[in-house]
């Protein structure tokens, strides 16, 4: 079991920050098997619906299972009641979770997004529990020296445009000493009253 467990371990590092205007989301994109670089362009941030997202750490594989059933669960609920809000999904994916806890899948996530009551972040363990007291969060290999610092620089009531520039900080500082992030580029999104919105590379590139 602990050998099985040792090989689906990949290094990560995603950062999500509430901010005065709604949440950023980021992540490097560094993806590992073993001690390969299986890819330096890991999409580790990914949209649930129009005001939802969630980052992934850990087996590839899990993860996009999950975002599957997420995905077409949201869909359903929407057709058949209301928008779903953030509480509710994060609920969601901790049954999810907590009804394959004999047979987990090998993730820590967080969920993000922007409803009535405003900005969430759950932080969610691979057995369905959750965290959503903090106003910033980190997870993988890397998030010691993430959190190192968020701690150091977070403020509340900071600005989006502040808050994307600290996630990116956060992530570099990641990459430069954690031997499992890293890749191509750094992933960022925001989840405000206007929806998800996936930042582009050279919009990124500005706050480096």
């Amino acid at each position: 079991m602990n050998d099985t467990i040792k090989t689906l371990k990949t290094g990560t590092t995603t950062v999500c920050i509430v901010t005065k205007d709604g949440v950023v989301v980021a992540a490097e994109q560094k993806a590992t098997m073993g001690f390969q670089v299986e890819s330096k362009n890991a999409q580790k941030v990914h949209k649930l619906d129009d005001s939802m997202g969630l980052t992934i750490a850990g087996s590839v594989g899990d993860a996009q299972a999950v975002i599957r059933l997420m995905r077409a669960q949201i869909k359903l609920y929407k057709l058949d009641r209301v928008t779903m809000n953030v509480k509710a999904a994060a609920n969601l994916l901790s049954n999810i979770l907590q009804g394959s806890k004999f047979y987990p899948y090998y993730n820590l996530f967080l969920l993000v997004g922007y409803d009535s009551t405003g900005s969430h972040i759950f932080s969610i363990d691979p057995v369905g529990g959750y965290s959503s007291e903090d106003n910033f969060y980190s997870t993988g290999s890397g998030s010691p020296y993430a959190y190192g610092v968020l701690e150091a620089e977070y403020k509340e009531g900071i600005s989006l445009n502040d808050g994307i520039g600290l996630a990116v900080k956060a992530i570099k500082s990641a990459i430069e000493r954690d031997i499992g992030s890293g890749g191509r580029g750094i992933t960022v999104a925001v989840v405000t009253k206007d929806g998800f919105k996936e930042l582009t590379s050279a919009e990124v590139k500005k706050y480096y």
